[in-house]
């Protein structure tokens, strides 16, 4: 279906203008005052006309464990997600429509998704994903997380000898499972795209990592990991390999322009300098950082340095949202802490960019959208300015990124396809879907983990934390 939004607000280099789009076959075909209409008239007067923002990195099925993990860091918050994961493939189906609508209604038309999936149900956690999102219509970016290394793997040793019980599927067990997902799953003339995404170096062998490399070369698809999001995960590094994670995934030639790497809290100025030279893109994912008290990845050295960067949410169990926005304003603000010289500091303007045409560059995608440009496709979000948290009238984007924009969303354009119209999914029924989250669902206070407690001692241990009789909770 075809589009003309009328008198939108839309950015330019001097402030703003107020212009029609057309939208023609799922592209913008013209941005200009006072166009001819085609297609279905959109009242644009009072909203402003941005770019769809990329939800460049999370992880659906977290979903069920929203608000539940007490404050811990990433090696003890992990082994207690992985210990109540979901185990019905319906749940992941619903936890990705709750992640669609959630990254649609904060701003989003994109999200890259490191799926967690079921244990010897593989395939069908991945169409469970695959389904939820072409019901929804948001582009989805799915990224099977794997691993072939047990969790045990991912800590230091700190010098002690370690035995760990052996990875429940083998390197090329995995390899085959993603050739297998591509050939079932990858259309991305119909915004579904395969990611070759390995867990991250913590949980994978060299031999995984080059396996996914050729599987990206042969299908030419972006490829995505995590990459030292804590200090433990910086000084196992330095223990396998003895040089850094950075220059190592180099060696192995998983670094390129279509590679995503999410948290990158624990570079060095080498590192950043091997990101910059390989045009990789960093996912500056703040909220779950800060959550699991991982660090503050200097974001702005990236930027600096002329580094790629795109923000992500996160999985809902350590962010505990997919509000856009949300890790987009402290995504901005948190970094004018971390350097003195407020000329550097992150503007309203940058952070837009870097949400919208910074996750489309990770993807490999800059040419297709991420941008009002015409020609692209048509990946656009209109944004209510009478909404009362975008009142009263001032700098519509510096309302938008900095204060805290509540049900502003009047509509949203994947593919040129609107999913969203004033303020309403029109794809799915929400309501249906709230029924059945909380339908699946109980209250907990006192769930108990009994793997933290094969790993906490060591952890502590590891880290020079000091010994303690209870555990964390």
């Amino acid at each position: 279906m075809d589009f003309t939004i009328q008198s939108a607000l839309v950015p330019v280099e001097q402030g703003y203008e107020t212009v029609d789009v057309q939208l023609i076959d799922g592209r913008i075909a013209a941005i200009a005052p006072s166009l001819e209409i085609v297609g279905a008239v959109v009242d644009g007067r009072n909203k402003l006309l941005l770019p769809g923002f990329v939800n460049a990195h999370t992880h659906s099925p977290e979903l069920w464990q929203r608000g539940m993990i007490p404050p811990t860091p990433l090696e003890l918050w992990i082994a207690e997600l992985y210990e109540f994961e979901p185990l019905d493939p319906e749940q992941l189906y619903l936890s990705a429509l709750a992640t669609a609508v959630e990254t649609l209604l904060s701003g989003g038309t994109s999200v890259v998704d490191h799926l967690v999936m079921i244990p010897g149900r593989e395939v069908e956690s991945i169409a469970a994903a695959v389904r939820a999102y072409r019901e929804v219509g948001i582009r989805a970016f799915i990224a099977p997380l794997m691993q072939d290394e047990p969790l045990t793997a991912s800590i230091p040793s700190g010098g002690v000898k370690r035995e760990h019980i052996p990875y429940q599927r083998s390197t090329q067990e995995s390899i085959e499972l993603l050739h297998k997902a591509i050939q079932e799953f990858h259309r991305p003339d119909e915004g579904v795209v395969i990611l070759p995404a390995p867990t991250g170096l913590q949980l994978g062998t060299d031999a995984l990592f080059e396996g996914f490399v050729e599987l990206s070369d042969r299908y030419t698809l972006p490829l995505h990991t995590h990459l030292l999001e804590t200090k433990a995960q910086q000084m196992l590094a330095h223990e396998k390999y003895g040089c850094s994670a950075v220059k190592h995934l180099k060696e192995l030639g998983f670094l390129s322009s279509r590679t995503s790497l999410a948290h990158c809290v624990w570079l060095d100025e080498a590192d950043i300098a091997i990101l910059a030279e390989t045009q990789a893109t960093v996912v500056h994912n703040p909220l779950s950082n800060l959550r699991l008290g991982s660090g503050i990845a200097p974001i702005l050295k990236y930027l600096q340095a002329g580094i790629n960067v795109a923000f992500g949410c996160d999985g809902c169990a350590s962010s505990d949202s997919q509000d856009l926005l949300e890790a987009i304003k402290i995504g901005s603000i948190l970094h004018n802490v971390t350097d003195f010289d407020y000329r550097h500091w992150m503007t309203p303007r940058k952070a837009i960019e870097i949400a919208a045409i910074g996750g489309a560059t990770g993807l490999g995608m800059a040419d297709e959208f991420g941008s009002l440009t015409v020609g692209k496709q048509a990946d656009l979000v209109l944004y209510d300015l009478k909404n009362l948290s975008l009142l009263p009238r001032t700098d519509p984007i510096g309302l938008l990124v900095l204060g805290r924009p509540a049900q502003a969303v009047d509509s949203v354009w994947a593919k040129g396809n609107r999913l969203v119209a004033n303020g309403s999914v029109t794809t799915i029924n929400v309501d249906d879907l709230r029924q059945q989250l909380f339908d699946r669902s109980q209250w907990i206070t006192n769930r108990q983990s009994t793997k933290i407690a094969q790993v906490e001692a060591h952890y502590r241990s590891v880290m020079n934390l000091p010994e303690q009789i209870k555990g964390y909770s």
